[in-house]
């Protein structure tokens, strides 16, 4: 029973930061406003990280395996549905806005080394030699080189739509990358296949709720 209580009260107070770090940034947040949200004590909160930087890369910690999505048609679809389904959560997900932002962040602590990013690129690397292996690329295109495009115009969309319009528009802008950058990359005959309609990730992520909802039943 203590053991739960402490597992809970450690995704509390995660969840918390990661609110008031979506929201503010790193060097704005504060313990008192973190401690106030969960409904922790600081005590509680020093208990389980010992600084907020460490509860900063805990967030980021967090981030490990968001991008896992149910098997689809084609591996390029899979890559498409990651970004979208990640697009969604971004704006519902604290923990997913949060180290978003703090992984773009260039303030008094460089969390870049910790972030998500080079691991999400070679996991859409890999979706891409299959998707390769398959014949849905062209034969000019390069799986790692794309991968890391798509990911760091991921994270770019990412900024200029917090910026533009406090990101409530990404999941439109990921669908207009999308449209643009599939051309290029991938076999003609796909195209018309291939959904990368705005509303994708929000569908992607109902299946897998549901997926969920039932493996736990």
């Amino acid at each position: 029973m203590a053991q739960q209580r402490a597992v809970g009260t450690r995704a509390a107070i995660l969840a918390a930061a990661a609110s008031v770090f979506d929201r503010c940034g790193y060097d704005a947040a504060t313990i008192a406003e973190i401690t106030a949200r969960s409904g922790t004590t600081k005590g509680a909160l020093y208990f389980h990280f010992s600084s907020k930087e460490e509860l900063a890369r805990g967030v980021l910690r967090e981030l490990t395996g968001v991008l896992a999505v149910e098997p689809a048609d084609s591996h390029v679809q899979e890559l498409i549905d990651m970004t979208m389904a990640l697009a969604y959560r971004s704006l519902r997900d604290p923990i997913v806005g949060a180290g978003l932002r703090l992984a773009g962040e260039r303030g008094s602590v460089d969390f870049s080394g910790a972030g998500p990013l080079p691991a999400w690129a070679g996991l859409s690397e890999d979706v891409l030699l299959r998707a390769a292996e398959r014949g849905e690329l062209l034969p000019y295109a390069v799986p790692r080189e794309t991968a890391e495009l798509v990911v760091s115009a991921w994270a770019g969309i990412q900024v200029y739509a917090r910026v533009a319009a406090g990101r409530r528009d990404v999941e439109r802008r990921m669908s207009v990358l999308w449209a643009h950058l599939l051309p290029s990359v991938v076999m003609p005959r796909l195209l018309l296949e291939l959904d990368v309609a705005p509303d994708r990730g929000a569908r992607v992520e109902a299946v897998r709720a549901l997926r969920s909802v039932s493996s736990g039943s």
